[in-house]
């Protein structure tokens, strides 16, 4: 009879031991699971993210290659050019040194430029951005048209938005900005830097809203 004790105590004290074993490996094999699916989510969203970038990079392509396309007669002449999707114009090509009036050869130039951007345009929900820029030095004393650098600048982007307009660019289509000295793409340090920042940039921007519908003729 105490043999049969003994054994009933020992049963008794090796069946916590197992189920606290199985206990913890539950616990594991909870906790690998969760890891596991952790795991799982953040590759689906390093893939997701991945397809949205090449789908993206692919998107910004054949948006480049349709403008060169579109520009290809002005990109040609050497006048214009065309990087990142930013299309610019030497400040010299298009107005005398402080001044806001268009060279003859500027609003040719611009002529030639609205008919290949008003197709471009028409097949996307896109508006032209125009950016007016100059470099750092500052407005001359005898000139008191500009109080500085960014007066010169937005009036700029003026004169070319209204010379668009005026040449066939529907008026929904083109606005202007201004930047004065900021935003250089060269050094102000010498004259060569100086000239390539006192610019003109035009550039493709997606519509805030739905495209306007076209007018409907009326007999």
């Amino acid at each position: 009879m105490m043999e049969l004790d003994d054994n009933d105590n020992a049963a008794q004290q090796v069946a916590p031991v197992w189920a606290v074993f199985g206990d913890l490996m539950s616990g594991l094999l909870g906790a690998f699971v969760l890891i596991l699916v952790g795991v799982l989510v953040v590759q689906m969203d390093l893939v997701a993210s991945l397809h949205a970038e090449v789908a993206k990079r692919r998107v910004e392509e054949q948006r480049r290659m349709a403008l060169e396309k579109a520009l290809a007669i002005p990109l040609a002449s050497g006048r214009v050019t065309l990087s990142n999707g930013r299309i610019g114009i030497s400040g010299s090509v298009l107005f005398p040194s402080n001044s806001d009036k268009l060279r003859p050869d500027g609003r040719l130039l611009l002529k030639s430029l609205v008919h290949p951007l008003k197709v471009y345009l028409g097949e996307r929900n896109e508006m032209m951005m125009v950016s007016g820029f100059t470099d750092d030095k500052p407005i001359q004393d005898g000139n008191q048209r500009f109080a500085d650098n960014l007066e010169l600048s937005a009036q700029r982007a003026l004169t070319v938005t209204r010379a668009l307009i005026e040449e066939g660019m529907p008026p929904p289509q083109v606005f202007a900005a201004a930047f004065g000295a900021e935003q250089p793409v060269a050094s102000n340090a010498s004259e060569d830097g100086r000239a390539r920042n006192r610019r003109v940039e035009m550039a493709p921007v997606p519509r805030s809203g739905p495209a306007p519908a076209s007018p409907t003729s009326h007999e």
